[in-house]
């Protein structure tokens, strides 16, 4: 099964993921393929354009290589803001859209606290996109468990 897990940036994604996923399931996520190709002290979220465009050609390869394999293990993808294309394709892959937002009022402290100021622009995208597309906005915790 492929499971893409959207939300804003600091929603708790990885947090879903890791409380999902077992060792034998395969996780691509942006965030850690760039720390696997960056050097020691690299900073976990605020990536270099070189580092962040090298990791999302990995990121492409992992993804069309691990769909290869759903009848043998699960997937879990993370994708911020999947556009339309990829929407369509994910969808053809029959998999399960997962969004974790634990809310705006959240999301917003959590990237102020622990993340680059640039990321605040990117929540307020993900906010304003999943409203125009008329999914409200509504909150789903990042941790039931």
């Amino acid at each position: 099964m492929l499971y893409v897990i959207t939300g804003p940036p600091a929603a708790g994604k990885s947090s879903w993921i890791a409380a999902h996923a077992t060792a034998r399931d395969i996780v691509i996520d942006l965030d850690r393929i760039t720390q696997a190709l960056t050097g020691p002290g690299a900073p976990q979220w605020n990536h270099d354009p070189i580092a962040s465009k090298v990791a999302l050609r990995a990121r492409y390869a992992a993804i069309d290589e691990a769909v290869k394999h759903l009848d043998q293990v699960d997937v879990y993808l993370i994708h911020t803001m999947p556009s339309r294309k990829w929407m369509t394709r994910y969808q053809r892959l029959g998999a399960e859209i997962v969004a974790v937002d634990p809310g705006r009022d959240i999301v917003m402290q959590r990237v102020r606290d622990m993340r680059s100021p640039a990321l605040l622009a990117v929540a307020t995208r993900w906010y304003r996109q999943r409203a125009q597309h008329g999914t409200p906005a509504g909150r789903q915790a990042s941790r039931a468990w």
